[in-house]
């Protein structure tokens, strides 16, 4: 008797210390009566909720479980048990729990608010809208079913009409969490950064210690070409989680972008001494080194970074530019060429593979890369005033005139090709002029 008194004050204990969110010795109060009682399910139900606000969740699924192995019909412990299996990404087993409340109350609106959200995850976008109007017909302003049925939108592509379902969230509950970042995402999908970056402002200021959210406004900073508040957001990420890997290498990107190369390296050298040298880390060294005119160090990172991904054409294209650095024109050709492998249709990499040919003297296949690059580019003013050096070397003085001609049309300002015009003449005489030396000579 003695016992059975101390459980139910052990219980009624724990109840007050939940009323003061002292949830770690509530729990250990109902624990306390539950080994005395283990068959109890309204305690069982409560461990679970414990547990739920201790962020617990598989102990709690199992709590509610355990209290449902007694009382199976009990609504309440079955929505309980679904949101939480929700919550776990067990959508499956969540969907049958909250089938199985339909069918015990057809009107409990969260029977089916929940199953827009676990319909939508499993990719059964007909079932969850069947739910969203289902749900409609009890509960017309439902904030839960708006933002749900808003993810099922997004999911299918559909950003304007998700874009319509968080706003009527917020339009009902103010305050609904998380849902404004939701709207950020969509407008940046939707190319309306100005809006998104609002809603990621005022989403911040209800959560400001958001790490996730601040990476994503330093992405969206990225994508408006403001670095400096690109740089902000991953530094106040980086003081708020030091560990954070992803902020300390968007950081260190945007470093190297703003000209911070020094920065950038440094704080690359801490993540390759905290985790193993991947692939995008070795090219992000390498183009750090690249950047501080260290070519030999840029170089073995490089390589590094295309051994592993031999498809990567920004580290193919880095490793081209470091070896033209150190004077290699031919191996710089190689990583050009395989870029040019990978996309035959790429203007740039033709610029590229011509300067190697014109550093090793070969004009002829110069010239024809150049060629090929204003096919592709026909704009590309600086390959037409390349081409038409390539010209003057091979002597063909009237292709040179008609290239200088279009590229004066493209900027009529480009000094390099207005001087180049002035000399052609003079150009010319003395080529004649060599050739004449070298008949008398023979």
């Amino acid at each position: 008797m003695n016992d059975w008194y101390d459980a139910e004050q052990r219980a009624e204990r724990s109840q007050q210390l939940s009323e003061s969110q002292r949830w770690e010795e509530a729990l250990s109060e109902i624990e306390a009566a539950l080994e005395i009682n283990p068959e109890n399910p309204s305690w069982l139900a409560y461990r679970g909720f414990l547990l739920d606000n201790l962020d617990r969740l598989e102990e709690a699924i199992e709590a509610y479980e355990s209290a449902l192995a007694f009382e199976p019909d009990d609504v309440e412990l079955l929505v309980a048990l679904g949101i939480d299996l929700t919550r776990a990404q067990r959508h499956s087993r969540a969907s049958a729990v909250f089938e199985r409340v339909a069918l015990l109350d057809p009107t409990c609106e969260a029977a089916y608010c929940h199953r827009i959200l676990n319909y939508s995850e499993l990719g059964d976008h007909d079932r969850a809208e069947e739910m969203f109007y289902l749900a409609q017909q009890l509960h017309e302003d439902c904030p839960d079913c708006f933002f749900h049925m808003g993810v099922s939108r997004a999911a299918r592509g559909d950003y304007e009409r998700a874009v319509f379902c968080w706003t009527r969230t917020l339009e009902i509950e103010p305050t609904y969490p998380g849902v404004k970042q939701y709207l950020a995402r969509a407008c940046r999908r939707r190319g309306d950064l100005q809006r998104a970056r609002e809603f990621y402002v005022r989403e911040l200021r209800e959560d400001p210690g958001n790490t996730e959210l601040l990476v994503e406004m330093g992405e969206l900073a990225i994508a408006s070409g403001d670095l400096p508040d690109a740089v902000n957001r991953f530094r106040q990420v980086l003081e708020l989680e030091p560990d954070h890997v992803g902020a300390a290498s968007a950081l260190a990107d945007v470093l190297v972008r703003t000209g911070d190369a020094q920065a950038a390296l440094s704080m690359l050298l801490v993540l390759a001494e905290a985790e193993p040298v991947s692939p995008h880390l070795h090219k992000r060294l390498g183009e750090a080194y690249l950047a501080l005119a260290q070519y030999e160090q840029a170089r073995k990172h490089l390589e590094s970074a295309v051994e592993h991904d031999p498809n990567n054409e920004s580290a193919l294209l880095l490793l081209g530019t470091c070896l033209l650095h150190l004077g290699r024109p031919d191996k710089a050709a190689d990583a050009f060429t395989r870029m040019l492998a990978i996309d035959a249709h790429s203007p740039y990499t033709h610029h590229n593979l011509a300067v190697c040919c014109f550093l090793s003297d070969k004009y002829e296949p110069g010239l024809e890369h150049c060629l090929r690059a204003l096919e592709l580019k026909p704009d590309y003013a600086l390959v037409v005033y390349k081409a038409a050096v390539a010209c003057v070397e091979l002597g063909r003085w009237t292709q040179a005139r008609d290239l200088i001609t279009r590229g004066l049309e493209l900027d009529a300002d480009d000094q390099a090709l207005q001087q180049l015009s002035k000399r052609l003449w003079r150009l010319r005489c003395r080529h004649v002029l060599k050739k004449l030396i070298r008949l008398l000579r023979a």
